[in-house]
């Protein structure tokens, strides 16, 4: 069953335009996209498992850009994803911060970007039109961003892409890494920071696999997540065993030597002895820039490793200093990304998955084809909108492509191959699983079953959830052994999971377990007692509800007990409860209702409970009580002069304040920057205090 994600938007659902939005739809929007782009972001990075394409993530991106542009006045800096890149670093692994940032790459999909490219170089540079500017063309390896450490040319430390600024500390495992160079040859600077990607081969990525299969072990869906799931191993022996390759192609901090171009830095590379992709080529123009591109894409099938498109660098370095960054990204360069690849086959069947959430999920069952060296059978179709629109029917010849070179989406129904009994598929109202209604509410695109917990599919997958990464944390107990757990009947609810402490010879006793593994998931399960409250939110599987909503709500109501009593009263649109609760920043009607609804339900009620029963969470820090603002509900406005927006909203947090996204009766200050907009109107109108950096400054230091 595959796991349905928490944020399940899709190109389809965005507006068709930013500009037609509402200020209060914005901040909707704003809110949901930031959740949704970070969890997907994470997926990526962070746990090398994507759910959704990179032209579906790119979309999302490029709405939510323009919602930003848009409306400036309502971003909050330390949640936009134009401020962001990456994920966080895994915990299991130390971290380390980059003396540079690893930044992300903009993105060109097709000859026009890449001239509007060129031109916004020129202008930018106050260079004429018809000067060259000279810029390297790359391949973009599809693998593990990596920065390598060397002093006095000795390796000394590894790290991670992680979110841009600091990363994973992987410098053990690449220390047995063959493919990476621990002394450099030639005449190297004093500190030198190469960075790179990390891949494995198309070959190698096959032999693995069938070996993990061999011996029963975990298959990887393709290249990259085997060189990322390879290289993020705890055990070094493991990484030592995998193939891992690596190409050189930039630099981090560097002291004792200077490159007058990118070029001129690649061949000292070489020399230091660094593979360099030997596809790269240096390019005066637009043309030859895309006639370079075409040439790597008509080679694309025939490489031995994965790319998914060529990246074009500035080659002149005080050019690059000159450009600089724009939040995430830097001036100089732009990734020309190539289209998904394709291939033509057959719908066997339409089967209905059914997430955590209850979503009915349509994915069609292929005839097998190869596809960019991949064998698919199976593409999702989204929802019973989709199949519709693309009028998708079994027995249908449909062109398949991997977007992304990682997920296979139908891009097209061919009607006129179409057999003639065939009919149109009807979708279900009622759940595959447990024969529940399956309700569609109006508004919404996804159909979902009524039955909650009490249908086994969404309840498997919200354990799995609940045992997740960044929810409980478990190590042991992952998504096979749910399962495993759930046909046995150990598992029931949420507190089933601590239980499992008591069947210690029922555990050992399973295949591929013993009285080792037994033992130490007892005991990772008894780790977990003590909790952070925001861990335990975010477990619950709430709808709309993120990591940083789960946090906001921990540190509002400071207990489970606390959430669920104010939820409760909060179902009364006019009671102060649900006031408090739309007035915590980022959180607005639609999400409320998920809250309301999810702690409305008795069965949801007495399995938290019951949980509480088992562990202890942990309160956030409480703020100070006795700031000139404890309790006081702030809303920041415009562009702030002498800090960043996120900076002066941990502070107002810090002090006990609480930081609102909106202006409302209930506001106690607004604080204003430069270039406000609506807001401070707003609470002009309401008769709320406007305050001026200055103002508030003076206010908070009293």
């Amino acid at each position: 069953m595959a796991q349905e994600s928490p944020f399940m938007i899709t190109a389809n659902d965005l507006p068709q335009s930013a500009d037609a939005l509402t200020p209060l739809e914005a901040t909707e929007w704003l809110s949901k996209l930031a959740d949704a782009i970070a969890y997907h972001n994470e997926r990526y990075h962070g746990e090398d498992a994507p759910e959704i394409t990179d032209q579906e993530f790119d979309q999302l991106m490029r709405f939510n850009l323009a919602l930003e542009a848009g409306f400036p006045d309502l971003v909050i800096p330390a949640n936009a994803p134009s401020q962001k890149v990456g994920a966080g670093p895994n915990t299991a692994f130390g971290k380390i911060t980059h003396a540079v940032p690893m930044l992300s790459l903009s993105n060109a999909f097709d000859d026009s970007d890449v001239t509007d490219f060129i031109d916004r170089l020129k202008r930018f540079l106050s260079l004429p039109e018809t000067e060259k500017i000279a810029l390297t063309a790359e391949p973009k390896i599809d693998g593990l961003s990596l920065s390598l450490r060397y002093e006095e040319g000795v390796l000394i430390q590894a790290a991670t892409r992680g979110d841009g600024t600091t990363g994973e500390d992987v410098t053990a495992n690449i220390m047995v890494t063959e493919s990476i160079p621990k002394r450099l040859a030639g005449t190297p600077p004093a500190l030198l920071e190469v960075r790179g990607e990390v891949y494995m081969d198309k070959a190698d990525f096959l032999a693995l696999n069938q070996a993990q299969e061999e011996k029963g072990g975990k298959l990887f869906a393709n290249p990259r997540n085997a060189a990322a799931g390879s290289l993020r191993q705890k055990d070094a022996a493991i990484t030592k065993s995998r193939p891992l390759r690596f190409f050189a192609y930039s630099a981090g901090i560097y002291e004792g030597k200077s490159w007058q171009t990118h070029s001129d830095f690649l061949a000292d590379l070489r020399a230091f002895g660094f593979v360099v992709n030997e596809m790269t080529a240096v390019c005066d123009s637009a043309e030859a820039l895309i006639a370079h591109y075409h040439k790597i894409g008509a080679a694309r099938a025939s490489l031995p490793y994965d790319i998914d498109g060529v990246v074009y660098k500035v080659d002149r370095h005080d050019y690059q200093a000159r450009l600089g960054q724009v939040s995430r990204a830097p001036r100089w360069a732009i990734a020309h990304k190539f289209p998904a690849e394709k291939a033509t086959t057959i719908i066997e069947a339409i089967d209905i998955q059914v997430g955590r959430t209850g979503a009915l999920t349509p994915v069609a069952r292929l005839t097998p084809v190869n596809v960019g060296g991949v064998i698919v059978s199976n593409a999702t179709l989204h929802n019973e909108d989709e199949i519709i629109r693309k009028d998708v029917r079994v027995g249908d010849a449909i062109i398949l492509q991997r977007a992304g070179d990682v997920i296979p989406q139908i891009v097209e129904t061919l009607t006129d191959k179409r057999p003639a009994d065939s009919v149109p598929f009807i979708f279900p109202d009622t759940c595959p699983v447990c024969d529940n209604p399956a309700i569609r509410p109006e508004g919404e695109a996804v159909r979902r079953c009524s039955a909650g917990f009490a249908c086994s599919a969404q309840f498997v997958e919200q354990m799995k959830h609940f045992v997740s990464r960044n929810a409980f944390d478990i190590e042991g107990l992952g998504a096979k052994q749910i399962e495993q757990f759930f046909a046995l009947g150990w598992l029931a609810a949420p507190a089933d999971v601590f239980a499992l402490t008591k069947r210690f010879e029922d555990i050992a006793a399973l295949e591929r377990m013993g009285e080792k593994s037994a033992s130490n998931l007892i005991a990772a399960i008894d780790e977990r007692r003590n909790i952070g409250l925001e861990r335990v939110i975010f477990a619950l599987g709430i709808r709309q509800v993120g990591q940083a909503t789960a946090k906001l709500l921990a540190q509002r109501y400071e207990s489970l007990e606390a959430l669920i009593e104010a939820a409760k009263q909060a179902q009364d649109e006019d009671s102060t409860a649900y006031q408090d609760l739309i007035t915590i920043d980022q959180i607005g009607a639609a999400m409320a209702d998920d809250i309301i609804t999810f702690f409305g339900d008795e069965a949801n009620e007495r399995a938290v409970r019951d949980l509480l029963a088992e562990i202890t969470p942990i309160t956030p820090e409480k703020p100070a009580a006795d700031s000139p603002v404890a309790g006081k509900i702030v809303v920041f406005t415009g562009t702030l002069t002498t800090q960043s927006r996120s900076e002066a909203k941990a502070v107002a947090e810090r002090l006990g304040a609480k930081v609102s996204g909106s202006v409302s009766a209930k506001t106690d200050y607004v604080i204003a920057g430069e270039a406000v907009g609506s807001k401070a109107k707003k609470a002009d109108a309401l008769g709320v205090t406007l305050l001026t950096e200055e103002e508030w400054q003076s206010l908070i230091e009293t």
